[in-house]
């Protein structure tokens, strides 16, 4: 994960804004929404701005109305990427969050879920949450995986995926390029034991469904549109 792109248009953040409430779940800092007795649970895990960005918590909001149990985790431990602050070393966040330590921490946080009766769970990753996605999607901890412009995912990765998984790409993206992503498809393609998904949004860059401004309206479209996708791909697998 090395694109100035990760990093750009920095949205702004507000920990009391959404409908749900933060409470900690599986070791872990969490915004929770939905119904808690439900036993379908869908894991957001954030780009490297956080847990509190209301574009996301709006997102979490939307998912628990369809009946989802949601967690959207502080896997930054109250830490996430400031790039307002000129003392914020980059290269040095890199280091302190890496995605392995995220997918290691995200176990704790499924278990819990499951000791709560929860009997399927989806993940959605965004850029940095989405290279912790792919690595949950080779596990069998999740029964469906959404990527959202991802981060430097590999194609070791990939091979090892074993759960339906849709890919949603930017169109301008240096670090999953749509060359990339489509190549990743047709890996995908060839195994016939699960469902998959790649689809390239056009005029978008890494980063649209989460950093949109709300005031233009064409950015808000496309957002939806991966939204609605999302949404879509739990449905059909996460029941």
């Amino acid at each position: 994960m090395s694109s100035s792109q990760c990093f750009e248009n920095p949205p702004s953040k507000n920990a009391a804004f959404g409908a749900g409430t933060v409470q900690e779940l599986g070791g872990l800092t969490a915004y929770l929404t939905g119904p808690p007795d439900s036993k379908l649970a869908i894991l957001l895990i954030s780009d490297v701005f956080g847990y509190e960005v209301p574009n996301l918590r709006k997102l979490a909001d939307k998912v628990a109305a369809a009946g989802y149990f949601v967690v959207v985790p502080d896997f930054f431990y109250g830490d996430p990427a400031d790039i307002d602050n000129p003392q914020f070393d980059r290269e040095a966040w890199k280091k302190n969050h890496r995605t392995e330590k995220g997918f290691e921490d995200a176990k704790p946080v499924i278990a819990a879920l499951k000791s709560k009766g929860v009997s399927a769970i989806g993940a959605a990753g965004f850029c940095w949450g989405g290279m912790v996605v792919v690595n949950l999607a080779s596990s069998d901890d999740i029964q469906a995986a959404v990527v959202l412009h991802p981060g430097g995912i590999t194609e070791k990765e990939i091979k090892e995926v074993k759960v339906p998984i849709a890919i949603l790409g930017a169109e301008i993206d240096h670090l999953s390029p749509p060359e990339q992503l489509k190549q990743f498809g047709d890996m995908l393609s060839t195994k016939s034991e699960f469902d998959s998904f790649v689809k390239i949004f056009p005029g978008v860059a890494h980063g649209w469904t989460v950093r949109y401004n709300v005031e233009d309206e064409s950015a808000v479209k496309s957002a939806k549109e991966a939204h609605d996708d999302m949404l879509n791909w739990f449905i059909k697998y996460v029941k």
